[in-house]
């Protein structure tokens, strides 16, 4: 400005300049004069910073959260937690799962070197205990979960049997004395297991029926084996589910409806006989409306016939494959029951799991309710829970992806699900269950609203399923495909984990043996800046009297 304080630059050629400027540049441009500062807020400008510094689509909008582009590309730039802070390096060998505690105070780690390691959650991470599964002839640590009220974590690994046959197993660890209260047998191994309540959890067997058929039983176990009455069972069975196609239940999980954002958290119980089901093929933009279910008795006739040929009583007149046909058409006719609600209107909670129909390779989520009585192990003994009818536990939803499912999860509120997976080609047919369709390179992150049980948005198509040539995994805009920062590791990323009560923390664990954490720029400042000396009283009166 001149000395009469006019702008010796017209707002416009201010804006041209700082055009070419970097977003460190803008903002120390802007402490210059009024005039700069006004131009290095503006909209526009920052607009386009945005889309070239992160490299966006054109098209892609603005988060609908933010409330201007520069708060928006602060918060991305300021808050992603991209700058390490420490490397744990206790574990000897590829470290495969990470989870946080509810609180957010303590996390767990599982590695191929058959330990189970919780950790404390502080400025500085530190090592609190590790458990060595070799002694239960564990060949390798896959999963862990803490319960709701962090008392107790879930550790779930890969078992060897005799013959050398393995399964998996889940063991229950106190968080108090460290001390190993109880283990599960759990087939396959990779259902993982899941809490339903602080003391109860799920696991899985699996049991063949022909060469590519086969049952599973999901089963509710008491986290405490040492059970004394009488009333209470350790174990209590909760669903049987039939597998088509050399297919199985895996990756169980479970869904709180009652932590839902709304009061109305389930669909409203209709007459079956009469109100067909939408079953949503989210490969497409159609919804496809399944007719009512079959006669009441010619369901009831199947039923007894697949009863009896299981138990031996009765030789199928049909091809296996044929067989499996009638049985997904059973199947699909319980997709028309609606979930329901307790006589008491107590909140349910959802079941789910990968599963598949076409092929083994999972491409499917069902999804199961469990009504508030079925969320205990005490009640009838096992068997006892199911009419003689009862053949196999229909879904309530079934969610068809088109592509193979490498990894699930839920958002904190359990409102949503997200999915990773990679698609099949549009179009693919599964002629051979064994020879599934090629699978796409690229991994797409898919958004379902289990409420609605819609897909909400196919949020991105991330970085492509092998080991890039960097070695890093990738943080992503939550706006666009690209992404904020590349963190580094020396192989290959297994688990990425968000601390559930602080968002600019971030831990991630590779092959290359080691679990590091993140924090945000804006965290590290807070961290990092001088703190001033507290005064004494004696300093402070001494100055009262100058």
């Amino acid at each position: 400005m001149d000395e009469g304080g006019t702008p010796l630059l017209p707002d416009s050629l201010v804006y041209q300049i700082f055009l070419s400027l970097g977003p460190a540049d803008v903002l120390a441009a802007g402490l210059v004069c009024r005039q700069w500062q006004a131009v290095s807020r503006d909209e526009f400008l920052w607009r386009e910073q945005f889309y070239r510094y992160y490299q966006v689509a054109r098209d892609v909008p603005r988060h609908p959260a933010a409330m201007s582009w520069y708060e928006e590309f602060q918060r991305l730039y300021d808050t992603v937690p991209c700058v390490e802070v420490q490397t744990l390096r206790e574990h000897t060998d590829q470290v495969l799962h990470l989870s946080f505690s509810h609180s957010g105070y303590q996390f767990a780690s599982c590695s191929k070197d058959c330990t189970v390691k919780i950790w404390s959650n502080d400025l500085t991470i530190s090592l609190l205990h590790s458990a060595d599964m070799r002694p239960y002839n564990w060949s390798y640590t896959q999963f862990s979960q803490f319960n709701k009220d962090d008392s107790l974590l879930l550790a779930s690994g890969v078992f060897l049997g005799p013959h050398n046959s393995s399964s998996g197993e889940i063991a229950v660890i106190s968080l108090d004395s460290f001390a190993l209260l109880s283990r599960v047998r759990n087939k396959p191994y990779d259902v993982f297991g899941c809490w339903l309540t602080e003391t109860s959890l799920i696991s899985g067997n699996l049991h063949r029926i022909g060469d590519i058929t086969s049952c599973s039983v999901l089963w509710l176990n008491n986290a405490f084996q040492d059970v004394e009455s009488e009333n209470v069972n350790v174990v209590k069975r909760l669903f049987k589910i039939q597998n088509l196609n050399a297919s199985t239940v895996r990756t169980v999980m479970v869904a709180d409806c009652s932590r839902f954002d709304s009061p109305d958290l389930l669909l409203e119980a209709g007459d079956p006989a009469t109100s067909p089901c939408r079953i949503f093929d989210l490969g497409s933009d159609n919804e496809e409306v399944v007719a009512g279910p079959a006669p009441a008795h010619a369901k009831e006739g199947l039923r007894h016939f697949l009863d009896r040929v299981l138990e031996g009583r009765a030789q199928p007149q049909l091809s296996e494959r044929m067989l499996e046909t009638k049985v997904a058409e059973l199947l699909a006719q319980g997709h028309t029951k609606p979930p329901e609600r307790s006589a008491t209107g107590a909140k349910s909670k959802y079941l789910i799991f990968t599963t598949g129909c076409l092929t083994y390779s999972p491409h499917q989520i069902g999804i199961k309710q469990i009504l508030p009585h079925q969320m205990t192990t005490a009640g009838p003994v096992l068997g006892e829970g199911r009419g003689s009818d009862a053949f196999f536990d229909a879904l309530d939803h079934v969610i068809d992806i088109h592509g193979h499912i490498i990894g699930m999860g839920l958002s904190p509120d359990n409102r949503y699900l997200y999915v990773n997976s990679r698609a099949w080609p549009n179009g693919a047919v599964v002629a051979d269950p064994m020879q599934p369709p090629p699978i796409a390179e690229e991994i797409d992150l898919l958004v379902f609203d289990l409420k609605t049980m819609r897909e909400v948005r196919r949020a991105l198509r991330a970085h492509r399923a092998y080991t890039p040539n960097d070695e890093c995994f990738f943080i992503f805009l939550d706006v666009s495909r690209d992404f904020v920062a590349r963190l580094r590791h020396e192989d290959v990323v297994n688990s990425v984990v968000f601390s559930p009560q602080e968002q600019e923390l971030l831990l991630t664990a590779s092959d290359d043996a080691t679990i590091k954490a993140w924090r945000s720029p804006r965290t590290m400042r807070v961290l990092q800046a001088p703190r001033p000396r507290p005064r004494t009283f004696f300093s402070w009166l001494a100055s009262q009297r100058r």
